[in-house]
């Protein structure tokens, strides 16, 4: 596979199905934020964390490649003319989302309870997963905008917006394990 095609030097790109659209459409937005959750997702994973946390952030980021695989397919082009989707992959299900759910529910049994809003850092490790779940947020709200004009698969929302609520408790349960001190955000009062 060549790496430079010249294809998108007039600012376009292919959808999966050939479809030719400007670099800043809407479902490139989309798809690339997800691309860039990814990259965050593997600078978290390359971090000196538990290696189950390490093994679960990897099995997310093979879900996030399905995420952008949807995220970058035409719908006008996702049936094939001989009847077969052209995304002949597993779609996001809904054990994909329950398992992220299973682990949430895990990490926040072993937490003590939020009593406030906490703010972002304490450790460079904890930082990190702070910035991923912000930039799932995003992804997620590009999603939102581009499911109102062009529809897909309604589970793939559901597991943006399950992951950036895994993120924000790994970022908790980080804190946790690496002692860092969880600042919790109170409100100054005016006088």
């Amino acid at each position: 596979m060549k790496i430079y095609t010249k294809t998108g030097d007039t600012g376009t790109t292919a959808l999966f199905g050939g479809t030719r659209v400007p670099k800043h459409h809407i479902r490139i937005e989309s798809y690339g934020t997800v691309d860039e959750l990814n990259s965050h997702i593997g600078l978290l994973r390359d971090q000196e964390i538990n290696k189950s946390h390490q093994q679960f952030l990897m099995d997310i980021q093979d879900k996030l490649f399905t995420v952008g695989a949807i995220l970058a397919t035409d719908p006008d082009k996702a049936i094939l003319k001989s009847g077969k989707e052209r995304l002949n992959i597993p779609k996001i299900s809904q054990a994909d989302i329950e398992t992220l759910e299973k682990a949430i529910d895990l990490m926040d049994s072993q937490l003590p309870p939020m009593t406030h809003f906490v703010l972002p850092g304490g450790h460079p490790t904890v930082s990190i997963c702070h910035i991923a779940r912000c930039v799932c947020r995003r992804a997620e709200r590009l999603a939102v905008a581009l499911m109102e004009i062009s529809p897909f698969q309604d589970k793939t929302l559901v597991y943006l917006n399950r992951l950036s609520d895994y993120l924000f408790v790994l970022a908790r349960k980080l804190s946790h394990e690496l002692q860092a001190n969880e600042i919790k955000w109170i409100p100054t009062k005016e006088f």
